[in-house]
C-alpha cells in the first residue's frame, strides 16, 4: 500500500539517455539540470564517457551495450518515465539497445537530440550507428532536433541556408510518420529555428534572437531537454508555444551564465528557478 500511494504522489520522471560531460555543461548533466529547473525529477543512463573541458572534447569512450541494456531495464522496473531524451548513443551497438529499449516503451514520448559531432569536432557516434539511427532510431521518435550540422548528415548533405534547411527538412520528414522536427538554426545569418510537424509539406521559422555570449556549450543538449521537460508537463501542448518556451528558456540561460571556463562555457539552468 506504501509503495503504490509513494508512485502515485511522486513527481515526473524523464529519462536521459546520453554522454557524459565531466565540465557540466552538455550531456545528461545539462539534460538533469533543464529537467530539474522545469519541475521533473532526471534519471540517466551513460552511453559514452569523455574526457572534455569548455575548451573541447579530448577523449571519447564508448559505454558497453550489455551494461546500457540492463541499466535502462532496471530503471524502467521501477518507474514509468513521462518522457525520453536522447543525445549522444556512441556507436552502432548501443543504438540498437537504444531502440530496442523504445520498442518496448512505445507509449513515452521520445525526443532525439542526434548528437553525432561534438562542436570541436570530436565524432559520438560511429558511421555504423548513423546509418543505424538514419533508418531505425529516427522512426521512433516523436521529437527531432538537430543543428544545422546534425541536418546534413542526416540527409546526408550539407546544410548552410535556409532554403536547404527547408529541403532538407522535408527529407528528415519523409522518414517517419510522426516526427515534430525542429531544426535549431543558431548557425544561420538569422538565429530562427525551422518547425515542422508531421504530415506537413513544409513548416513555419520561429524567430530567435542573437546572444551575444561565449555560453554555448551545451545549448542544443538544453533546449531539446527544455522541449522533453514540456512535453512531459503540458502534453496537450502546442508544439510551437512549446518551442518558443523552450527558446526562451535557453535565451535566458546563456544571458545568466556564470562564466566558468577558458572556451564556450555552460548557462545557467537554474536562472529563473524551478519553471
Amino acid at each position: 500500500m506504501l509503495a503504490e500511494s509513494y508512485l502515485e504522489n511522486c513527481p515526473l520522471v524523464g529519462l536521459s539517455i546520453a554522454g557524459f560531460d565531466p565540465s557540466g555543461g552538455a550531456g545528461v548533466l545539462a539534460d538533469l539540470k533543464t529537467f530539474a529547473a522545469h519541475g521533473i525529477y532526471g534519471e540517466a543512463c551513460l552511453t559514452l564517457l569523455t574526457i572534455q573541458s569548455t575548451a573541447g572534447v579530448q577523449k571519447v569512450k564508448a559505454s558497453d551495450a550489455g551494461w546500457v541494456a540492463e541499466t535502462l531495464a532496471c530503471l524502467a522496473q521501477d518507474n514509468a518515465f513521462s518522457v525520453i531524451k536522447i543525445g549522444a548513443i556512441a556507436n552502432f551497438k548501443v543504438a540498437q539497445v537504444v531502440t530496442e529499449f523504445l520498442r518496448r516503451n512505445a507509449t513515452v514520448p521520445v525526443v532525439l537530440d542526434p548528437v553525432m559531432v561534438s562542436s570541436s569536432g570530436a565524432s559520438l557516434l560511429d558511421e555504423d550507428g548513423r546509418e543505424f539511427l538514419r533508418a531505425e532510431l529516427l522512426t521512433l521518435a516523436d521529437w527531432v532536433t538537430p543543428n544545422l550540422v546534425e541536418l546534413g548528415l542526416l540527409t546526408r548533405g550539407t546544410v548552410t541556408t535556409s532554403d536547404e534547411v527547408e529541403k532538407c527538412a522535408q527529407l528528415v520528414e519523409l522518414t517517419g510518420s510522426k516526427i515534430n522536427l525542429l531544426v535549431t538554426g543558431g548557425h544561420l545569418e538569422k538565429p530562427d529555428d525551422y518547425l515542422i510537424l508531421p504530415g506537413e509539406s513544409s513548416g513555419r521559422w520561429i524567430a530567435g534572437n542573437r546572444v551575444e555570449s561565449l555560453a554555448t556549450h551545451g545549448t542544443g543538449c538544453t533546449l531539446s531537454s527544455a522541449i522533453a521537460a514540456r512535453i512531459a508537463k503540458f502534453p496537450a501542448e502546442n508544439p510551437e508555444v512549446t518551442v518558443i518556451e523552450a527558446k526562451r528558456y535557453l535565451e535566458g540561460a546563456m544571458r545568466n551564465a556564470p562564466g566558468i571556463g577558458r572556451g564556450p562555457g555552460p548557462m545557467e539552468h537554474f536562472w529563473r528557478g524551478s519553471l
